[in-house]
Order: structure tokens, then sequence, then C-alpha cells
């Protein structure tokens, strides 16, 4: 499984992809791209502006990816094909999205234990769900991207959350891209 993420310094991105063991949430290679960003900031379009650096990274693995787990979304997007859709479409790899913030769609109260869940409802239809990944924290926002069903996803983001709120494959790629481009 690899997480994925992307940090910026105004128009330089430094993208960060990890590969994770899924039993022991040990990292197991890392890789990361960096450059110019030409595609500017639009809500939305995150996709167009990241992917080119993220399909660098994930080329410079050792490994092929059998899961992508990106910060962002999937179907939980208003044109219902966010970040982990693209990804997941172009490289033909199950993906899936989690968040830290709602984007789009509303859900119900959800209970404080670890593993609770709500339905996240757009135009009445579900697009993903806001998942409670440590008892008492803030819930994470997940959503399905490609080939991959939503039940999965979020037994997923449940399983691969350790200690923190943010499940470890996204949370290590953010630490890593955070530390990159620091030392650029």
């Amino acid at each position: 499984m690899v997480g994925l993420d992307v940090t910026y310094a105004d128009a330089f991105g430094v993208a960060a992809a990890v590969v994770i063991d899924v039993a022991t949430l040990s990292v197991v290679e890392v890789a990361t791209a960096s450059g110019p960003v030409s595609f500017p900031y639009v809500p939305g379009l995150l996709a167009f502006r990241e992917l080119p650096l993220l399909q660098d990274a994930l080329a410079r693995l050792s490994v092929s990816p059998r899961l992508l787990v990106c910060d962002g979304y999937g179907v939980a997007h208003p044109r219902r094909f966010g970040l982990a859709s693209h990804l997941g479409v172009l490289l033909d790899v199950p993906s899936f999205g989690i968040a830290k913030t709602p984007y789009v769609g509303a859900f119900s109260d959800i209970a404080d234990a670890r593993g609770s869940w709500a339905d996240m409802v757009d135009d009445g239809e579900v697009v993903g769900r806001a998942v409670r990944t440590q008892t008492g924290v803030k819930p994470v926002f997940v959503s399905a991207g490609h080939r991959i069903a939503l039940p999965d996803c979020t037994s997923l983001a449940v399983r691969l959350s350790g200690r923190y709120r943010i499940p470890e494959p996204t949370r290590q790629a953010d630490i890593l891209s955070r530390r990159v481009l620091a030392e650029s």
C-alpha cells in the first residue's frame, strides 16, 4: 500500500510516495519528486496540480503499488472525480482518498468510539464517510477513488490508523514531503 501527499512552497512542490506494510504499519520504502508546479491552485482541480509530481514519485519506487491512499478525495468531490479517482484511473490501480476536512456532503453526528462513521451525503448521493479513526478525536473524510468499495475504504482508514488520527500511509507521506521541502 502506498500513501501519497504533496507539499508546496509557492509554485514549487514536493510529492512523497510511502510504501507501508499493512500488518505492522511500518515504512518499507519511500520516494519523492520535486519541481515547479505549472498548474495554479484551483479548488476542485487539485489533480491537475498534483498528478505530475505524484506520478514521478510513484515511478521512483522499486515496487508497483497495489493500492493508493491519497491525501485528498475520490468521489466526495463536486464532479465526483477527485485526485484519488484521477490517479487510480490513470494508473489502473485501486485508490481512495482520506482528507482532514470535509469538502462536499453532509453527515450526521458520529459516536466517539474508534471505528464509528457516518455517510457523507451530497445531493442525495452517498459520496464518502466521516470516520472516527481514534476515540474522541475529529473524524477523517474517506471516499472511494477507483476499483475499491466505500466499506473497504472505511475499514482500511481505521486499520491504518495506529496511534494517530491520520492513517499512517498519508501521515508518513505528509511528514516526508514537508521534510524534503524544508531541506530544499
